[in-house]
């Protein structure tokens, strides 16, 4: 059956829409540009996003300025801080009391979730192993239960943060799911008055309930762009012999061997469901960034692909080095 595609004045303009706003956001963000870009990226491609770092460095606010930029109705935003204490009830809803009454284990799922089309979870590695595989099964196959029965979430991009990444081997299957792992750095030390000067202009403005980030562009234009991306744009890359599997050779051979340094070298864990996944991080960065070509800067991608915060430190700058001295 023949699929249904926008139209490629559609596309250009939806593409249009979302790099426009990634250009108004970096406006108000102090050197987030990169952050940014990522965040647009992983919502086009529906792949979860890590943010590690310290309190204070714009993490949840990163993510809620953007949920108003594209206009996000309340409801399909859910927001949580997880505990050791938090209970399931907390993120899938609470049992419905009447139904369990007559025997049946239903959750009330408003406004929690499973209604949620982006959803930002703070402080994810302090989750039970409850909580663990609900989540799993969410992110990953974009369903929960109810009395045994999957239903269908609505949700887009997941968004979570945590001061660090712990070793315990009951997180790994959760660490692999967010292929990006960005470390959100102070920067203070390197923009001391600027960045004085941006928290006070963003203060006046939401006391003033304002929102100069509003833009037109909506998560209908990053569901358009993700269908045309499953549908022509990767199918069509994946048709091209090996050598040139990213669309060109020189591409395709760094990005192969710099994912058997990762591995080999430093020893970063490259799953397959990983290879793939940034694969198409990778395209679809291009695609929205670059008009579909891979370049050294969609590469960059693979700074944050570590499963450790050792990782994370120590592939960004290796990655960087290895891009620079491509001739």
């Amino acid at each position: 059956m023949a699929i249904d595609l926008p139209s490629t004045d559609e596309i250009n303009a939806a593409r249009e829409r979302i790099t426009s706003l990634h250009n108004r956001l970096c406006e108000f963000f102090l050197a987030r540009d990169e952050m940014l870009k990522l965040m647009v990226t992983a919502v086009a491609a529906q792949e979860p996003m890590l943010f590690i770092g310290r309190p204070g460095t714009a993490k949840s606010l990163l993510v809620s300025v953007f949920c108003q930029a594209i206009g996000l109705a309340e409801g399909d935003y859910f927001e949580y801080m997880l505990t050791k204490f938090t209970e399931p009830s907390e993120i899938m809803g609470p049992v419905d009391i009447q139904k369990l009454k007559t025997g049946q284990y239903v959750r009330k799922v408003k406004g929690h979730l499973p209604e949620a089309r982006i959803a930002f979870l703070d402080e994810i590695f302090k989750a039970n192993s409850a909580i663990l595989n609900m989540l799993l099964t969410v992110i990953n196959e974009r369903k929960y239960y109810q009395e045994g029965v999957p239903l269908p979430v609505p949700l887009v991009c997941m968004f979570a943060a945590s001061n660090e990444i712990p070793d315990f081997g009951e997180f790994d299957a959760l660490k692999d799911r967010f292929i990006l792992k960005v470390e959100t750095l102070p920067v203070r030390a390197s923009h001391f008055y600027e960045l004085i000067r941006f928290g006070i202009r963003f203060e006046t403005r939401a006391f003033a309930k304002e929102r100069p980030w509003a833009s037109d562009c909506t998560l209908d234009d990053f569901l358009l762009i993700h269908r045309y991306l499953l549908n022509e744009v990767l199918p069509r890359m994946i048709d091209q012999p090996d050598a040139e599997l990213l669309g060109d050779e020189r591409m395709t051979k760094a990005y192969k061997t710099l994912i058997a340094v990762l591995a080999d070298e430093l020893k970063v864990e490259i799953t397959d469901r990983k290879l793939i996944k940034l694969y198409k991080l990778i395209v679809t960065q291009a695609f929205l960034f670059n008009g579909g070509r891979v370049t050294r800067e969609e590469l960059k991608i693979l700074r944050y692909c570590g499963n450790n915060f050792a990782d994370v430190q120590k592939i960004k700058s290796f990655i960087e080095e290895r891009l620079d001295s491509m001739e």
